[in-house]
């Protein structure tokens, strides 16, 4: 299948074209490499610098002719989107509405959404949070995924072609840019090998759900390739964990002491943010299979 994938060429991204390419798909990768680094894009694929902004991209897509474009690109920041809203939203809404109509032109069939999970439900009353729950985005970020998620769904109104959305927890793994992205296992593991302390925000009983990278490349692969697909489904594990429980995990894949100290919390920070992943494991025959502590010794192994 001629696949192409925007920011495939950054963390999740290029997980994403590894796995597909291992499927036997055919490659092409838009990447404006702002967070996205060119050794991470595979050697199988094609690679055009650009962003998802620029007009020539209309071109592009329609030279290659994909039967699927996955839409990893993004402005990924929560606080730079709460610095520079306009920017985000720039990235986030505008982006993703040109690229779509790019798509519309081009005749694509599938469109492979990456969003996010807990910027888009917020604060939730249920836990583990469905796909039903309203989202209730309380940061810029999660406003301009949550709406971009909606340009994809008018998309596939307006084209008749086919709309997958995937509502990522809090991915980690190798690769991971403990400065662009702020993933919290990446600073961590950074600044634990390096023998700085961990700053942990509050008394670090707030949870997450932490996704593996190869997981979620494995969902979009199937995400992808299955026949008559579509909708919404959260990527996650379905487990909560502590800031402290990670801190654990992470001395335990070290093998070594983590200097830990704690700050003030952060205002408006979420105490709880856990997915349930059942509708994917039903319709996408898919299941996180990376336990936490094999997670991170991975990690720590690619940082090490």
């Amino acid at each position: 299948m001629n696949v192409l994938v925007t920011g495939g060429a950054g963390f999740i991204g290029s997980h994403i074209v590894d796995q597909l390419i291992g499927a036997g798909h055919k490659l092409s990768i838009v990447d404006s490499l702002v967070s996205g680094r060119r050794e991470l894009a595979h050697r199988e694929a094609s690679l055009r610098v650009m962003d998802i902004r620029d007009p020539q991209l209309d071109a592009f897509v329609e030279s290659i002719h994909p039967e699927v474009v996955v839409h990893a690109a993004a402005q990924v920041s929560v606080s730079r989107s709460v610095a520079d809203p306009m920017a985000d939203a720039s990235v986030n809404v505008l982006g993703t509405l040109a690229l779509l109509e790019h798509c519309r032109r081009a005749r694509v069939r599938r469109v492979v959404y990456i969003s996010t999970g807990g910027a888009a439900y917020g604060d939730t009353d249920v836990i583990p949070t469905p796909e039903t729950h309203p989202a209730r985005a309380v940061s810029p970020y999660g406003i301009s995924k949550v709406t971009a998620e909606r340009y994809v769904e008018l998309w596939r109104d307006l084209s008749q072609g086919e709309a997958v959305v995937l509502r990522l927890a809090n991915v980690y793994g190798p690769r991971q840019n403990a400065e662009g992205e702020a993933g919290v296992v990446a600073i961590f593991t950074e600044r634990a090998r390096d023998g700085r302390p961990c700053i942990v925000n509050g008394d670090g009983e707030q949870t997450r759900d932490f996704v593996f990278v190869a997981d979620v490349a494995d969902a979009v692969v199937r995400a992808v390739e299955t026949p008559r697909v579509g909708g919404t489904f959260n990527i996650s594990t379905g487990r909560e964990t502590s800031v402290n429980e990670l801190v654990a995990e992470l001395r335990r894949a070290m093998d070594r002491p983590i200097l830990v100290e704690y700050g003030p919390a952060r205002p408006g920070e979420q105490q709880r943010s856990v997915l349930d992943p059942r509708l994917a494991a039903r319709q996408l025959g898919w299941k996180a299979t990376t336990p936490l502590v094999e997670g991170l010794a991975l990690t720590v192994k690619y940082a090490s």
